[in-house]
């Protein structure tokens, strides 16, 4: 890495830990409890009914990891077990779950909108596009869109038809990867074809057809 790219990661580095410390703090305290419980009611707000595994996933927390926080937030009232047909069980925000998960929506835009008084708007606006980037270059894995997002404020980033960039991101990796599937199926039925016209060849038996 050269120097100048070496400052530019120190001080990319330096941005992300302080901002961190600002949302932290701030959801923490609008939601009154930890960083993935509050990420686990965003998550719940805007998608309902999910396992404590596909939770967990979502927040990145084990299974286990996601069970202690569900069990803590519903001993705040802030979630509820519910069976679903299956015998399965989905965990829903209560009342309060819900507004406490607008509360700390509040409090991150509050915090992070703080930190971007120092720019102008021509300034932001290019800084819009290079957050862009970014995030479309860290979404690369399943599951990372998930992560990613796991405290974002959605209607605000599509909001006036803008195009989620984390989303499009995950949308363009997932229509690759079928490509590639439907590729190398092709592929092996290309493959196999051949095998069977050698096979034929090497018999001397007549082609089909």
């Amino acid at each position: 890495m050269h120097d100048a790219e070496s400052r530019t990661a120190n001080l990319l580095g330096a941005t992300a830990l302080a901002l961190s410390d600002l949302l932290l703090s701030g959801v923490g305290a609008a939601a009154g409890t930890s960083g993935s419980g509050a990420a686990a009611l965003v998550v719940l707000a805007g998608d309902p009914d999910l396992s404590v595994t596909e939770l967990g996933r979502r927040v990145g927390l084990t299974q286990s990891a996601a069970a202690r926080m569900v069990d803590g937030l519903e001993r705040q009232g802030l979630v509820r077990r519910t069976s679903t047909r299956g015998r399965a069980v989905a965990v829903r925000p209560t009342e309060a779950g819900t507004a406490a998960a607008r509360r700390l929506l509040a409090a991150r835009g509050d915090a992070l909108g703080a930190a971007l008084r120092h720019l102008g708007r021509d300034e932001r606006a290019q800084l819009d596009l290079l957050l862009g980037k970014l995030l479309t270059g860290l979404c690369r894995l399943p599951g990372d869109a998930e992560r990613l997002c796991r405290l974002c404020d959605r209607d605000v980033c599509v909001r006036d038809r803008a195009t989620c960039p984390v989303g499009q991101a995950d949308r363009d990796r997932r229509a690759r990867s079928e490509r590639g599937a439907r590729d190398e199926q092709g592929a092996r039925g290309e493959r196999s074809a051949r095998g069977k016209r050698g096979a034929r060849d090497e018999r001397g038996d007549p082609d089909d057809g």
